[in-house]
């Protein structure tokens, strides 16, 4: 089977859609990209199998079928997709008559959380629409050496509503969780660490296969100031941008420090002034803006940092956040920077190593690739990634199953009841989105 760069730590898996044998060199790669009129919501046009999807606010980038797609695990799995598509990319012929970030051959990607267990993924798809400032455009996609033929954009279509959703506590009770919470408090008071980012699970059972358009479409509707986001089965919208590189220009949106609307305007306000102010809040944010500052900074020529977050309201909690940007000062790709951030404070703890231990210890939970990165990368290697929250990886082997996930920063100051509350709060996007 032709096969990309390996490293020591994982085993990298190469899988080319192509009808030539698995033994044949791997086959040249040849994508174009041109403007074409407004086609409708992106969202609207995935297929049922295998959707690909990054969209905010109705742009970003839509995708189905597979050209490429490569596959590895452990320590080195960043480094060894990025090589894998470096190396694509190099031999490749682009037709590309857009000219935007985005447009030309584009990967989308998912990570693992930790190293071990499971697998990271970057997939080329056949087909990509995107749109952006009022353009649209088509990218497809061949590996059979020759310019591939523009295809035929699916309609609008309707999508099946996964039924009488039943929801059950996945690896912990919410009791049993926040003893974890309080465990982990005690930890951080006797000084072993600051902080601690624990997560839990719930399962979502339909009595048939859910068609994951649904919940996406709902995601995209109501939570449109977030990334809606769609690879391999893991699907959600998060409001934590990792990483964006484009043309030089480096973004990253932290997000830490929780509080739940409720919906009455003047107490919204009342309780976004005291978010502003809560020490216990401030010290994990702060955390969080200082480990994504500290990981950007060998990459940018200039970094601008504010001194004071924001809060940023959601449909259904608000957020203490910052934007970090900088200028970047090399050739490093949008993924490479994604690794060096993850995991940040924000979805590990601080010191990050000691935190990972104390999750591995504590949690109890298969993160699988819940709170890593997820996103896209094009040739250029501009890209935007998230982090993988607000969402629900897709039973693999049951497609009537649903693993939601949902995780809270522990500092010393952290209530086992409140953050139980947080977590539930975190899991409304992906449990309305499935019952609505």
């Amino acid at each position: 089977m032709p096969s990309g760069p390996t490293g020591h730590a994982g085993e990298l898996r190469l899988t080319l859609v192509t009808s030539a044998p698995v033994t044949a060199p791997v086959p040249q790669l040849v994508a174009r990209s041109v403007e074409i009129p407004d086609p409708g919501p992106l969202l609207s046009l995935l297929p049922d199998t295998s959707p690909y999807a990054w969209v905010r606010g109705g742009q970003g980038l839509v995708g189905w079928g597979e050209a490429a797609r490569v596959e590895t695990s452990g320590a080195h799995r960043f480094a060894e997709l990025e090589a894998w598509w470096r190396t694509l990319i190099n031999t490749a012929v682009v037709r590309d008559e857009v000219q935007l970030p985005g447009s030309g051959p584009v990967a989308f990607g998912s990570f693992t959380f930790d190293d071990e267990p499971g697998t990271s993924t970057l997939v080329l798809p056949e087909t990509i629409v995107g749109h952006r400032d009022g353009r649209w455009w088509v990218t497809t996609v061949s590996v059979a050496g020759n310019l591939p033929p523009l295809p035929t954009l699916p309609s609008a279509t309707s999508v099946r509503r996964p039924g009488a959703i039943s929801f059950a506590d996945g690896q912990l009770t919410g009791a049993d969780w926040e003893i974890v919470v309080a465990s982990a408090v005690d930890r951080i008071n006797a000084g072993e660490l600051e902080k601690v980012v624990l997560a839990r699970d719930l399962v979502a059972e339909s009595p048939h296969p859910i068609d994951t358009r649904w919940p996406l479409r709902r995601l995209g509707e109501h939570y449109s100031r977030c990334w809606t986001f769609s690879v391999d089965g893991l699907l959600g919208a998060t409001p934590e941008l990792l990483v964006r590189r484009e043309r030089g220009l480096v973004t990253s949106r932290v997000l830490a420090g929780t509080i739940r609307r409720t919906h009455d305007d003047v107490h919204d306000l009342a309780l976004a002034a005291s978010l502003a102010r809560s020490s216990k809040d401030l010290e994990e944010h702060e955390f969080a803006v200082r480990s994504v500052a500290d990981a950007l900074a060998p990459y940018c020529s200039s970094m601008n940092v504010p001194e004071t977050p924001f809060v940023l309201h959601l449909s259904n909690v608000m957020h203490l956040a910052t934007d970090v940007t900088g200028v970047a000062s090399g050739q490093a790709s949008s993924l490479a920077m994604a690794a060096a951030l993850h995991p940040s404070a924000a979805v590990g703890g601080t010191p990050t190593d000691r935190a990972i231990e104390l999750i591995r210890e504590l949690e109890g939970l298969d993160r699988g690739r819940y709170a890593a990165p997820i996103g896209w990368i094009d040739s250029a290697g501009d890209g935007e990634w998230g982090i993988a929250l607000r969402c629900a990886q897709l039973d693999p082997s049951d497609p009537t199953r649903m693993r939601l996930f949902a995780g809270c920063g522990i500092v010393a100051g952290s209530n086992p009841a409140e953050e139980l509350a947080e977590s539930a709060a975190k899991l409304i996007p992906m449990r309305d989105a499935l019952v609505r």
